[in-house]
């Protein structure tokens, strides 16, 4: 078994071995495994089913990360990208008043939409065509976005009817317990303790167990049911497809396509580089190999119904550990299709308790959310302020994801702003055409819900 493994994934060659691989394996799993309870938690708030989601986030991760091994031969794991679930919950689904199969057949298109760039070798031109600038906030504003979901679902921050938005009682238990789950996460992230977020959210659990905010759970393991795979399908149905091919959602698709195929990208360059992966130029040998297991992701979580599964940066961890080949994926992908027998406990973790103004909140997993943001909100400091051009549209998108509670229309302020920016200063041939042609789709959109509100 050594000698083929040795021959399939490369290990001499890599400078690494069977036992490096497992540990770095399992490593990424223990640091990721926090989507495990926070993807149900998110996508069960806008309908969806709890044990169903659950199972399917465990299932699609291990077959995702399992092909990236066996495709690819790098050490990098996937999952639901959370920000990608919380757009697609809070947002699509609830915000435009869609099925969730609708809004996970939008998830479907994008994955198919970028799995075609990739084998028709347009990737690059895609790349090139938005300002990075603009890529660069759109990250920083959908972490915005998820630290406000997740300082919601702590019940630290509530709506108001005077402000709209308003601090909460934190006096309760909910906030308490969330509000100590995220200080320990922080804690332990500024001592570069690997797997901080599991520790913050097993810590909120613990205190919501100890203080009677969250009930026991109802066992520890169990054989999947028939409707624990009830999600998965839904999305390929033709109506569902037609009814996301709207004008109203078509740029929630392209907004969707951006942050997941950008992020891709970054990820597998920033996670190759820390491993020693990358070549003399700085880039990834076969990465579209990488991005084409992405991209099969993307459609994949859709159909699965657990919103885009993606490249996962927490993969750093297992390379830190030493895991150079795609054998650690196989070990990431084999304990994510353990988890799916300990749907008892995901449930504990991303139980939903009742609090102010009949509201349902999740503070265990408001950890995981408020340090994701965190970490997205970084990129903010690569932003070149000191040009107008530039800065204006990508101030833009970042105010405008999370105050309109919209990642579609927050991208729109941003990418018509730099569109007028660049005609007013004379610099209109500079601008891709590909800008030019998400103008009218985003007026289009705005035109929709106004239409939405003020008409039907």
């Amino acid at each position: 078994m050594s000698a083929f493994l040795e021959r399939r994934f490369a290990l001499s060659a890599r400078g690494t071995t069977i036992r490096t691989e497992a540990l770095g394996g399992f490593t990424t799993f223990l640091t990721m495994s926090y989507i495990l309870f926070v993807n149900p938690a998110i996508l069960s708030s806008a309908g969806l089913p709890f044990d169903a989601v659950a199972v399917a986030t465990a299932l699609a991760a291990a077959i995702a990360t399992i092909a990236m091994g066996l495709i690819a031969n790098y050490p990098f794991a996937l999952a639901s990208g959370l920000g990608l679930n919380a757009v697609i919950a809070f947002d699509v689904i609830l915000g435009r008043k869609v099925g969730w199969p609708v809004g996970m057949a939008c998830i479907v298109i994008e994955g198919l939409l970028a799995l075609v760039l990739v084998l028709a070798g347009l990737r690059e031109s895609v790349v090139r065509a938005v300002p990075t600038s603009l890529k660069l906030a759109i990250g920083v504003g959908i972490g915005l976005f998820i630290t406000l979901v997740g300082l919601r679902e702590g019940g630290i921050v509530v709506n108001d009817p005077a402000t709209g938005i308003a601090l909460g009682d934190l006096t309760k238990g909910p906030p308490l317990i969330a509000l100590t789950g995220i200080f320990v996460a922080g804690a332990l992230s500024t001592r570069n303790v690997r797997g901080s977020v599991l520790i913050g959210i097993a810590t909120s659990t613990a205190l919501g167990l100890i203080f009677g905010v969250l009930d026991g759970p109802s066992g520890v393991a169990q054989w999947p049911r028939g409707s624990d795979f009830s999600t998965i399908g839904d999305a390929l149905a033709p109506h569902n497809l037609g009814d996301a091919l709207t004008w109203a959602l078509v740029p929630t698709i392209f907004a969707l396509f951006m942050t997941d195929f950008f992020d891709t990208v970054g990820t597998a360059v920033a996670v190759g580089t820390a491993g020693g992966l990358t070549d003399e130029r700085g880039e990834l040998p076969g990465i579209r190999r990488v991005l084409l297991v992405d991209s099969g992701a993307a459609a994949l979580g859709g159909t699965m119904g657990v919103s885009s599964v993606t490249t996962y940066v927490e993969s750093g961890a297992g390379v830190a550990e030493g895991a150079r080949t795609g054998l650690a994926s196989l070990v990431t992908g084999a304990l994510f299709v353990g988890a799916i027998f300990f749907v008892p406990i995901i449930a504990l973790v991303g139980q939903a308790v009742p609090y102010v103004d009949k509201t349902f909140i999740s503070p265990a997993v408001a950890p995981a959310l408020v340090m994701v943001g965190y970490l997205m909100m970084r990129l903010v400091q690569a932003i070149d302020w000191a040009e107008p051009a530039s800065a204006l549209p990508a101030f833009l998108i970042i105010a405008g994801i999370p105050l309109t509670f919209s990642i579609s229309a927050g991208i729109g302020f941003g990418i018509i702003g730099y569109v007028v920016i660049m005609a007013v200063t004379g610099r209109v041939r500079d601008v891709h055409p590909l800008m030019w042609a998400l103008v009218p789709l985003f007026l289009a959109f705005y035109a929709d819900d106004w239409l939405s509100v003020h008409v039907f």
